[in-house]
């Protein structure tokens, strides 16, 4: 294991075994709203620091990226945190959240964990070292057509700008495909999809921290990851889809005739 990527999961680790400990005493939390249905616990914040310091004190010189402290330092190498993904699920003892972790060098992913404490599953990446879970080497899923797949999604919760353009994505998909599931947790959703475990995934309006180690995962898994047009501006716009070859090209195709001109440009 490249050694940046055994202090990730150092860090994972320890976030993860502070909520596995706090989600036996859900009714003591503090949880403070941040915005419509989005909450941060004081779980999310001591997970975060947990990890930026269990990184700092490996490479004290490094920039980070996280989702409740935001951006600190001015380094070629970016950690990005998301502490806790999942936090509403987490919240309603749904259990289904991670922490997700990822290293981005002069802007290129390095290194990917994410960590689901519920389960036990460590899904890590290396770039051009594959990807695992569980030291068990991952690849995408094998099948060709739409029709047979599992596609995963998150819908829209805080922003609704694109609401109407989502649903007929949504509406499309569901009757081109064998499923869709939506459990809530983009960073496992995603994780899930470099297992094979879903054909493919698709969102709008995502941050950084929620898909920077699942795209990794993806990727190294044998998997394609673009915008909602293919491209590969999804750290900066949100817009996401992902999947095996075969499925992400027939994805793109059903997503295409609903992009609005706003989702086109936030892709550019």
């Amino acid at each position: 294991m490249h050694p940046m990527l055994t202090i990730a999961v150092k860090a994972a680790r320890r976030a993860g075994n502070l909520i596995h400990r706090a989600a036996d005493n859900l009714d003591h939390l503090t949880v403070t709203k941040k915005s419509h249905s989005d909450y941060v616990s004081e779980v999310d914040r001591a997970a975060e620091q947990a990890i930026i310091t269990t990184l700092l004190d490996a490479y004290p010189n490094h920039a980070i990226l996280a989702e409740e402290s935001g951006a600190r330092g001015d380094s070629e190498y970016v950690w990005i945190i998301d502490p806790l993904d999942g936090t509403t699920n987490f919240l309603h003892g749904f259990q289904q959240y991670a922490v997700s972790i990822a290293l981005q060098h002069n802007g290129v992913l390095t290194q990917a964990v994410i960590y689901d404490p519920t389960k036990n599953d460590l899904f890590t990446a290396t770039r051009g070292s594959g990807a695992y879970i569980n030291d068990r080497r991952l690849r995408v899923s094998k099948r060709i057509e739409l029709a047979d797949c599992l596609i995963g999604t998150g819908f829209p919760y805080t922003k609704f700008e694109y609401l109407d353009a989502y649903m007929n994505i949504l509406r499309d998909m569901m009757q081109k495909t064998s499923g869709l599931r939506r459990p809530g947790s983009a960073a496992l959703d995603l994780a899930y999809t470099a297992a094979g475990r879903y054909d493919g995934f698709f969102e709008i309006g995502l941050k950084p921290w929620d898909i920077a180690a699942g795209c990794l995962l993806i990727t190294e898994a044998g998997g394609l990851v673009g915008d909602m047009q293919g491209n590969d501006t999804f750290l900066k716009s949100g817009n996401l889809c992902a999947g095996n070859p075969k499925v992400f090209a027939q994805m793109l195709q059903v997503i295409a005739p609903h992009l609005t001109e706003g989702l086109k440009s936030s892709n550019s």
